[in-house]
């Protein structure tokens, strides 16, 4: 199988269905439009909503999509594993009233098989438990053994979002082999560990739910399919991690360089290098769509990912400004998909170089106020003669426009000070050693 790039993979696709009478499609805006439901567009389908409902006609029945999307739901979990991002690009083909079942079932095929060159014998489908048409297009029209298809029930395989047109659905699942699984003797399709990895999944529009449990067949049926572009290429180059696929792996590697570090060394550096290298593409994107940073909704969204990736590009000992530099990099991997980043390129560097100039000044004078509290701390230490009293207290220092954890400096013994943030406002525990520093640590201090 051919390692194919993620530019190579989205072109592929694109083309692939552009060969069966589908529309491709420009990626939609990462701001929705006329949809207050969402902050940011998340999924493939989201901005194709308005054609799956009526409310709009779509320029044509079939069509086909790569998506940026960005989720933050989980964005204390980012850095800490290899699986978690903020930003993705999701492919997708539709139908709006046109083809159904046969047609993306066996496309789906086609183009694994086929076009990238997956092994068919280690690619699994899933189908919902009762849906018998699904099964014998797998089995008896593409050929499929009957134990490879696996039954799900309505959690994993039924699409549904209370009210309105739901369906079941048919994912692909692709056998990583033995060195990404888990060794228990039961691993298979379903199991939590890395060695099945789904990689497609074709969603049947077929019914209407009134909310209250009822279901009729819809007169227009439609066909919904999603494939993370980062997760086909983490199948198709055969690497442990969307951190490690050759666009993102080349962007961790600018990070490495401007900090002197090397990736998969120590854990906490890890976690760092995957923070700055996720959020800085997550920003890069954002701003060329018009985001700009704000302390509310997307503006905010945005403004905390830049300044956790300042933060940690501190942790890892980059010094001044570098985040316009990543974003850079980003631009140049990622304009074969996306050329409206090359023309906005100038515009996109100046509103990440300004925010992290700003958020730059308020973390040097809090680091400043900081420093100076500990030290007289110590002073105050040194003259009390009682040391056995362990107790905590907590200092709070209210950030105004910080809603980060700071970084505490690096003569700080790190097992008599402990610093955290609770919405926005860091807490810093010291040893409890009189009445006076007690009151001392009382002390609120604003930051504008």
């Amino acid at each position: 199988m051919q390692k194919y790039g993620v530019n190579e993979l989205r072109r592929m696709f694109l083309e692939f269905f552009e060969s069966k009478d589908h529309l491709a499609m420009k990626s939609f805006s990462l701001v929705p439009h006329n949809d207050n439901s969402l902050l940011l567009i998340n999924a493939g389908m989201a901005p194709l909503k308005p054609y799956f409902t009526g409310q709009e006609i779509p320029p044509r029945r079939r069509v086909c999509t790569c998506q940026k999307c960005i989720r933050t739901g989980d964005i204390e979990n980012i850095g800490k594993t290899a699986r978690h991002g903020t930003f993705f690009e999701m492919l997708g083909n539709f139908s709006f009233g046109d083809y159904f079942k046969t047609e993306s079932l066996h496309w789906s095929w086609e183009f694994l098989t086929q076009v990238v060159g997956l092994d068919p014998d280690r690619l699994y489908p899933s189908i919902y438990l009762d849906d018998e048409e699904a099964f014998k297009i797998w089995n008896e029209e593409i050929g499929v053994p009957a134990e490879r298809i696996f039954r799900f029930g309505r959690e994993d395989n039924f699409w549904e979002h209370g009210a309105g047109p739901c369906g079941p659905c048919s994912e692909i699942y692709y056998d990583r082999g033995e060195k990404y699984g888990c060794g228990k003797p039961d691993c298979t399709v379903g199991c939590e560990c890395d060695r099945y990895i789904e990689v497609w999944n074709n969603v049947f529009s077929q019914f209407e739910n009134d909310g209250h449990g009822n279901y009729t067949e819809l007169a227009q049926k439609n066909i919904d399919t999603g494939m993370g572009l980062e997760r086909l290429a983490v199948v198709v180059q055969d690497v442990d991690s969307l951190f490690t696929i050759d666009t993102n792996k080349a962007l961790l590697d600018r990070v490495c360089q401007l900090a002197g570090k090397e990736y998969q060394k120590d854990y906490e550096t890890d976690v760092s290098l995957r923070i700055v290298t996720d959020h800085i593409k997550s920003c890069t994107f954002m701003i060329s769509d018009g985001i700009m940073p704000s302390n509310e909704g997307r503006g905010y969204v945005l403004r905390r990912l830049l300044r956790r990736a300042a933060r940690h590009g501190r942790k890892l000992g980059i010094e001044g400004k570098f985040l316009a530099n990543l974003s850079d990099t980003v631009i140049a991997l990622s304009k074969d998909g996306y050329p409206e980043l090359e023309e906005k390129k100038e515009f996109i560097l100046n509103v990440i170089s300004k925010e992290e100039e700003q958020f730059n000044k308020t973390i040097d004078q809090g680091l400043g106020i900081l420093a100076e509290m500990i030290s007289d701390m110590e002073k105050k230490e040194e003259k009390n003669e009682d040391k056995k009293d362990g107790r905590y207290l907590r200092r709070e220092f209210s950030y105004s426009k910080f809603q980060q954890t700071m970084v505490l400096p690096d003569n700080v013994e790190k097992d008599k000070i402990e610093a955290k943030v609770e919405n926005g406002v860091l807490s810093i525990s010291i040893p409890k050693r009189t009445e006076e520093e007690a009151k001392m640590a009382e002390k609120v201090i604003e930051i504008k």
